[in-house]
């Protein structure tokens, strides 16, 4: 689920989006970890697939996914990204180097390539990741998760009330936001 179906929406319901950052799995290592390691007893080509069959009709592709990358950097740089207005290609970029480029979105370098090629300003960037200076955004989001019982990503939140997680048909969509309108 992404920016296609939220756009698709948009033309059937009156709705305003906001896009949380939200680290799943802080216990990550920097470095990140093995797939395999993580989920032994699961088959991720199996994995895979669904995971391409859930994207296909979004436009959404993914190849082959080795690594667990730690995203508290990446979720950093976001919001670094959101206060220049540059956030949803950010987004863009980091959603194609970790799911379609396999690239390590919690190598720092790798950060500061992919936001340079969006017009951002690696300096400015790797300082403000070394100070760490959204990071008080990232444990909102946490906060904000935790008071939404969020445990898995995407996660949708509906007036405040409805929650959808995971991905989604666009016709569960359909029928959570008509309730509303």
């Amino acid at each position: 689920m992404g920016k296609g179906i939220v756009e698709k929406l948009k033309q059937e319901f009156d709705i305003a989006e906001e896009w949380v950052g939200y680290e799943l799995h802080p216990e990550t290592p920097p470095e990140g970890k093995l797939i395999k390691d993580l989920f032994p007893d699961v088959d991720i080509d199996k994995m895979l697939e669904n995971f391409r069959r859930a994207g296909k009709p979004y436009g959404i592709n993914f190849s082959g996914m080795n690594l667990v990358a730690n995203s508290c950097l990446a979720l950093q740089a976001s919001e670094f990204a959101r206060d220049k207005g540059k956030y949803e290609q950010a987004h863009a970029r980091l959603f194609k180097a970790y799911f379609q480029e396999e690239m390590n979105i919690g190598d720092k370098q790798v950060l500061i390539k992919l936001f340079k090629e969006i017009g951002l300003n690696e300096d400015e960037l790797m300082e403000t990741l070394d100070k760490q200076l959204f990071l008080p955004r990232l444990q909102k989001a946490r906060e904000l998760a935790r008071q939404y019982e969020i445990t898995a990503v995407p996660a949708f939140i509906i007036n405040d009330k409805k929650r959808l997680v995971g991905a989604q048909s666009y016709q569960v969509f359909q029928r959570a936001l008509s309730v509303y309108q």
